[in-house]
């Protein structure tokens, strides 16, 4: 286990930069996105009456949202190419035999690479998300003090908004991990046979299985088949069917602050057996692709 747990630790130590150091000095960014917003007229909430207690904690709110879901899309674009570097790393880099040379097989290796990929990888990102959220909210509130802006959240506000939107980033994040799960080994898989080529070729191969689906079975075309409809459906973020609840009707119509009730809504819409499919899947692309690692070096 210890050896294992040495293997997740070194993925992070290899790739902090794109995980950690990265996105730490994106922080920078996004702290004087957050000044000029609310100190050059971007932002104004100047406003009086009833109004007045409720417009803070939605102007701090969605902006906190979109900053998460920012960093959502960057995770998993980095991910990918996480896959696709570091499944082919230890061949490209010539020490495959100093790895052979550990009592750890080629699966446990590989298995602990996409482990990074779902656990010490993303936490980093998410920690720094956290980090990032704060400081906007801090700083949007201290801006809105020094300006004199009349929309202004308690302390306790900030806590509220800052718990909730972490509560949904986290809850969105462990889907996402899940949902993508089987996508990133497969990617991985196709990097210890092919390297850094593998994001292109493992998106061809849906259309490959689509195409020959279509020639085999008949259809329309290609993007007609049951294969592409399927994996489109697998493609497909599990969040974005509650857009129209929890975003196009507003705060007005549901209560947005609610992290918990947000959470149990995405994970009651979960396709629980897809994800169980997904995961035994990863798991056997990575047997194969271990099983061609081990035959390989060896030759």
């Amino acid at each position: 286990m210890k050896a294992f747990a040495a293997l997740v630790h070194r993925e992070f130590i290899e790739h902090r930069g794109a995980f950690f150091i990265g996105p730490l000095l994106l922080v920078a960014v996004v702290v004087a996105m957050t000044v000029l917003a609310f100190t050059v007229g971007r932002v104004d909430v100047r406003i009086t009456g009833s109004m007045a207690t409720m417009l803070p904690g939605v102007v701090l709110f969605w902006p906190a949202m979109v900053l998460g879901v920012a960093w959502g899309l960057y995770l998993l674009a980095v991910l990918f190419f996480y896959c696709a570097d570091g499944f082919a790393a230890d061949k490209r880099n010539n020490s495959m035999l100093f790895w052979k040379s550990m009592p750890v097989s080629d699966f446990r290796m590989l298995l602990a690479k996409l482990a990074a990929a779902i656990t010490i990888l993303p936490g980093a990102v998410y920690a720094v998300v956290l980090l990032s959220m704060a400081l906007m909210l801090a700083t949007a509130q201290i801006a809105m003090m020094i300006n004199g802006t009349a929309a202004m959240s308690s302390l306790l506000g900030l806590v509220t908004i800052f718990w909730n939107v972490a509560l949904i980033e986290l809850v969105q994040l462990l889907v996402s991990l899940l949902w993508y799960l089987p996508f990133m080994a497969l990617v991985g898989a196709m990097a210890v046979v092919v390297g850094r080529w593998a994001i292109p070729l493992s998106l061809l191969l849906p259309t490959l299985a689509a195409t020959v689906e279509w020639v085999t079975l008949g259809g329309l075309h290609p993007f007609e088949t049951r294969t592409w409809h399927y994996l489109s459906y697998r493609a497909t973020m599990r969040e974005a069917g509650m857009v129209d609840t929890w975003i196009a009707d507003g705060p007005m119509g549901v209560d947005v602050n609610s992290g918990v009730a947000y959470a149990l809504d995405l994970i009651s819409r979960i396709d629980w057996l897809q994800v169980g499919i997904g995961i035994a899947f990863a798991l056997g692309v990575l047997y194969l692709a271990s099983e061609y690692r081990r035959r390989a070096a060896a030759n």
